[in-house]
């Protein structure tokens, strides 16, 4: 399904997701020109010095701590220790979970940029639980937040705030009150219609700490003999971890570093390092620019890192995926002749939608 002339989601895509700015034209683009991309030093300097420290979340900063400590010592034993049948395993479970996340809480459900079958979206929800990063309805909110209001107090993880917040300190801070009160005003019906989506809220502890935790530790001991030890330090701490921090990296490597080429006035740029890391989520400015596009991308499939899209497009050719949205390329290179920071190159190469 392409949206050939328009700078707007189908009817389909919740209106709460159209805009990422207060203020808006050009058919719903916003006021970019406007906008103050500058990071303010003084503002960084006084947060950090008028810190509040009873907003300070300190269960997650000790849990946060812990998990580092546990993965640092996770990654010793993968290297003196720990059987390589665990060590593949643990990849395994870094690929679902990055699935999860990025085929599922982010295209899927936080985008609606394509629809899933029940089978699919069951094996999705299962995946983002062992990515443990809050359930789906909580992921997705943020995000639509975070696509309407990027770089204000309202979006949850601000690069304005810094490098280090955008990260992983947000979710070492209270949110800041336009988080939440932006966040109550987004249309979150489809979700609560979702099924697999109210079934995991439901029970989402009793769900995250099975298979973030337990399954991934008893696996490896159960079935090649693995210490019980080695393998939840592996297989559960250290690629729960690294999963986070490749995730995270989008939120602030990909705020901070790269070509703009199709809006310059926006802080969200194409990052390979990030892509490579997030099976194609790096290609940012133009996410940001087009976020109903179900590649995050201009390009699909296996071009540029795009793992995500090809699995979409592999599940949509086995009909477990349908009605797979995208973007004309007319419309991206006047888009990012507009304003582009001139970078954009313009490719004929038609996308097959399966």
């Amino acid at each position: 399904m392409e949206t050939p002339g328009q700078d707007y989601p189908p009817m389909s895509y919740p209106k709460e997701q159209l805009h990422f700015g207060e203020e808006v034209s050009y058919k719903g683009s916003p006021l970019l020109e406007e906008r103050e991309l500058k990071v303010d030093i003084r503002k960084i300097f006084n947060d950090l010095r008028n810190l509040d420290w009873s907003k300070v979340v300190w269960r997650n900063v000790v849990l946060f701590t812990l998990l580092h400590i546990y993965a640092v010592y996770g990654l010793f034993l993968a290297i003196v220790f720990v059987q390589w049948k665990t060590i593949i395993f643990s990849f395994m479970l870094v690929g679902m979970s990055a699935l999860g996340i990025t085929m599922g809480a982010h295209r899927l459900w936080a985008h609606r940029s394509y629809k899933a079958k029940f089978p699919l979206r069951f094996v999705l929800a299962v995946f983002q639980t062992i990515a443990f990063q809050n359930h789906i309805y909580e992921w997705a909110r943020d995000h639509r937040v975070h696509h309407k209001h990027s770089e204000t107090d309202a979006d949850p993880h601000n690069a304005r705030r810094g490098f280090f917040f955008s990260h992983m300190g947000w979710l070492m801070y209270k949110k800041h009150p336009d988080v939440i009160t932006k966040g109550r005003k987004l249309d979150m019906s489809d979700l609560e219609r979702d099924l697999v989506v109210r079934f995991q809220r439901k029970y989402y502890l009793p769900l995250v700490l099975l298979l973030c935790f337990v399954v991934p530790a008893v696996i490896p001991w159960l079935f090649w003999g693995e210490h019980i030890v080695n393998a939840l330090m592996v297989a559960a701490f250290l690629r729960y971890a690294l999963v986070l921090h490749f995730t995270w990296t989008v939120n602030s490597l990909a705020h901070w570093v790269g070509i703009k080429p199709y809006d310059k006035h926006i802080y969200p740029s194409q990052n390979k390092i990030v892509t490579a890391l997030t099976f194609g989520e790096g290609w940012h400015n133009y996410h940001h620019v087009f976020p109903w596009d179900y590649k995050t991308s201009e390009f699909g499939g296996f071009t540029e890192f795009n793992f995500t899209s090809f699995i979409i497009e592999t599940c949509c050719f086995f009909g477990l995926a349908y009605d797979l949205t995208t973007v004309s390329k007319n419309w991206i290179a006047m888009r990012a002749e507009r304003t582009g920071d001139g970078s954009y190159t313009y490719i004929n190469d038609k996308d097959e939608l399966c």
